[in-house]
């Protein structure tokens, strides 16, 4: 089960879980219910593939998720008026957290 507390920095210690595998992120408190659907919105992207490709490496989901998830919010038909760099970053970010976190 996923779960919070707050730490000095007033930034929340949450853990999410993907490919079953828990990951330990701080976040601001207002960020924690996005964090935690991305996280959610992941997971059942790579339930869905798992359901379509059997006998693929969960890494080999993990990578199809992430490019169909970044696919989807960059085509013209989802593009907002906004600059899309912030979610650029966010997810270069949150990319290089999971490589992180896999290479142990």
């Amino acid at each position: 089960m996923d779960h919070a507390e707050t730490g000095d920095s007033g930034l929340l210690n949450i853990q999410v879980t993907i490919c079953d595998r828990p990951y330990r992120l701080k976040v601001k408190p207002e960020e924690e219910e996005t964090v935690r659907n991305a996280a959610r919105h992941i997971s059942d992207k790579i339930k869905e593939l798992q359901e379509q490709f059997a006998g693929k490496d969960k890494q080999d989901f993990l990578a199809m998720a992430a490019l169909l998830i970044s696919v989807d919010k960059l085509s013209p038909e989802n593009k907002q008026p906004a600059d899309n760099s912030e979610i650029l970053d966010e997810l270069e970010q949150l990319n290089r957290q999971i490589e992180k976190a896999i290479s142990f």
